[in-house]
Parts: C-alpha cells; structure tokens; sequence
C-alpha cells in the first residue's frame, strides 16, 4: 500500500500554502469586509460601487409645488355623520334645513361622492362640480367664498423694451429721395 499524504503536509514551507499574497484567505479581510462593510471615511476601493447605486445617493423623482393640505369629506360621509354634528352642536337644524359651515369641523373641500335627500346650506372653500349638483338637487345650496376676477380687457401698463433697431422698408424712402 503507497502513502498518500496530504495536501497540506506537501504545501508545508510555501509560505502561503497555495492562498497566493501573505494577506489573502482570511475571511472578508481582502474585500473590505463583508457586504457593504468598509466603506467609511478610508475605505477608498468600496466607495466607486456605491455611487453606481442611484437608491443610495442622489435625488430621485421631484416635489410637487401643489399641495393640497385640506381634508375632504364626501358626501355621503357627511350625510351618514350629520345628525352625530347636530348633537355634538357642529351644525344647526332650522326650517328643516341643515346649516354647516365645513371650516369648524376643519374639512376644507366637499367631494361628490354618494347622495343625500337632506337639504344642507354649506358653507366651504372648496367643493367639487358634481356635489354642487346634488347639494342643489336635493333642494339646498353651497356658499363658496368669492373670488376676484382679473379683467383681461384692461390693456398692459408696461411697455416692452427692445435692444432690436426698428425695420425700416427701403423702397419707400427710395422713391421720397427720388421724388
């Protein structure tokens, strides 16, 4: 029977055995760590594969410069939670109508979703085209705040400066000179 040895009994004396440089096969020591480990203020071979990820640095999408911070109350929801306001003395029940003003209970605009048979008298900010429609259907009506109108027939105060030389048609003044 022949002696088989090992193969770290044959690598005995190489140094390395077999691992390449003297700092190799230690664990993650020779990458920097592990996963995205070493990429603090010194660890200038980790950064380049970072910036490549756009979800680690940089800005994505936009901000929108609408912004709707009203609530909104539909009006079925309204509907639903009606006499709870009356009892809480939110709204007035007079003449079998219903008087809210959405600005105390802190809703900013009246949304057309559902129906109602209940006449309200709503005073809002803000409503949409369709609850506008049912509100007066059912026989009552919503009270908007006024908005200032800009009349376009007005002309412009302000003239318009121009560095440009004013055109000026050559074949009139030939014909003044010849005259």
């Amino acid at each position: 029977m022949t002696n088989i040895r090992k193969k770290n009994s044959r690598q005995r004396g190489t140094h390395t055995h077999g691992w390449g440089g003297k700092k190799k096969h230690r664990g993650a020591g020779s990458r920097g760590g592990r996963g995205n480990a070493g990429s603090g203020k010194r660890g200038d071979a980790k950064k380049p594969s970072f910036w490549k990820d756009s979800k680690r640095y940089g800005k994505s999408g936009f901000t929108s410069k609408v912004r709707n911070n009203y609530k909104t109350i539909n009006l079925a929801e309204l509907d639903s939670k009606i006499d709870s306001f009356v009892k809480q003395k939110k709204v007035e029940f007079k003449n079998n109508i219903y008087i809210i003003d959405l600005a105390k209970l802190k809703i900013g605009k009246l949304l057309g979703a559902g129906n109602t048979i209940k006449k309200f008298e709503i005073k809002v900010d803000l409503a949409s085209a369709k609850a506008i429609i049912k509100i007066e259907k059912a026989g009552g009506k919503i009270i908007l705040p006024q908005k200032i109108k800009i009349d376009s027939n007005k002309p412009e105060t302000k003239e318009i400066k121009t560095k440009e030389k004013p055109i000026v048609n050559t074949e009139s003044t030939e014909k003044e000179q010849k005259d």
